[in-house]
């Protein structure tokens, strides 16, 4: 392996499809699993009580949470496109024709247009729903294909949401957990472009004003004040990664210079430094391992950004194989307060 500083750089297609299986298998599981569940529901009388998650969301139902399962089923599609000799193809393919059925679709509609469901997946669930819809839109394949014309009323039901919420969203929130706005856009964004392709910019032009609004004035973020005690994301990478997307090469690079000015010289240390975990059965300390999966992946992103030459590439892929190093030997074999989500981050860093 070519090394970074000492750091060994991570072959990422080798590491993918020596633990596709793996992450192929655990999501299988993940998505049939209807309990434990996380129900969150908004009691309005006394009859109204929740039913039970298959019954409320019949496809999006596993993996504890709604927003995990969208998460899993997008892991199995991405494997599907990225590594299909590694795993069970086929196997996965008729679970998926299974499961992304019309009528069923249309159920989680309606669901996530519900204010009192739309509201708690907002904007993690939607992102992850939309980069689901896009990973089928965009794969040459004729289940992608159809798939994604099954998913339209869902699609449409989330760009709807951010639509409503977005021009209300007075300021961002810089959070390191389901709230957080940068990486709720991230997510969305290719599918928002597919929209704008198909001559709908409305739900881009909605994203990236926001983000714009929002960011673009950023300047000395205070990331050594992460991480929080339950973060998942930090948020002064989230933003950057956003902004890699929507900034040109050269314009990022001076963004990101204003925004995180020490970053050549591995400051702050703390955005360096993968997260401790003392308790992977916490649910919320055990967020720390996706912490140090999504710090990797923004790591890599921020050094595919910078233009060539950019002594902060080098210092990215460090940061990105260090977190990676600590992030993927949790993926799989873990807690299920791990198991239950974190392969989406290791299959998002590595593909």
């Amino acid at each position: 392996m070519q090394g970074f500083g000492g750091v060994a750089a991570i072959d990422r297609q080798a590491l993918l499809r020596a633990r596709a299986s793996g992450y192929a298998r655990v999501a299988l599981a993940n998505i049939a699993r209807e309990f434990p569940a996380d129900v969150w529901h908004t009691v309005r009388g006394p009859d109204d009580l929740p039913r039970r998650p298959r019954e409320r969301t019949p496809v999006f139902y596993g993996s504890f949470d709604w927003h995990s399962c969208v998460e899993m089923h997008w892991l199995l599609v991405r494997l599907l496109r990225a590594v299909p000799a590694e795993i069970p193809a086929a196997a996965i393919r008729a679970e998926l024709e299974a499961r992304f059925d019309g009528a069923k679709l249309g159920v989680e509609a309606r669901f996530i247009a519900d204010p009192d469901n739309r509201n708690r997946e907002r904007p993690y669930g939607w992102g992850w729903g939309l980069a689901l819809v896009h990973e089928l839109a965009s794969w040459d394949d004729p289940d992608g294909r159809h798939w994604a014309a099954r998913f339209e009323p869902l699609a449409d039901a989330l760009a709807s949401n951010f639509l409503g919420w977005l021009p209300r969203a007075t300021y961002p929130v810089r959070y390191g957990v389901h709230t957080n706005s940068a990486f709720g856009i991230s997510l969305a964004l290719g599918h928002a472009r597919d929209r704008a392709a198909a001559g709908d910019p409305a739900l881009l032009d909605a994203l990236v004003g926001a983000a714009r609004r929002w960011f673009a004035e950023d300047v000395d973020y205070p990331g050594a004040w992460e991480p929080s005690g339950f973060d998942f994301l930090s948020p002064a990478l989230a933003e950057a990664e956003l902004m890699a997307q929507l900034l040109p090469g050269p314009t990022f690079a001076a963004w990101l210079a204003r925004f995180l000015p020490g970053i050549a010289a591995g400051e702050p240390r703390a955005l360096f430094t993968p997260a401790f975990v003392s308790d992977a059965g916490d649910g919320h300390i055990a967020h720390l391992h996706g912490l140090n999966a999504s710090r990797a992946w923004c790591w890599r992103r921020i050094a595919e950004a910078l233009p060539a030459g950019d002594p902060r590439v080098v210092v990215a892929r460090e940061a990105m194989a260090r977190h990676a190093a600590a992030a993927l030997p949790h993926a799989v074999g873990g807690d299920y307060m791990v198991e239950h989500w974190l392969a989406a981050y290791a299959v998002l860093l590595l593909s």
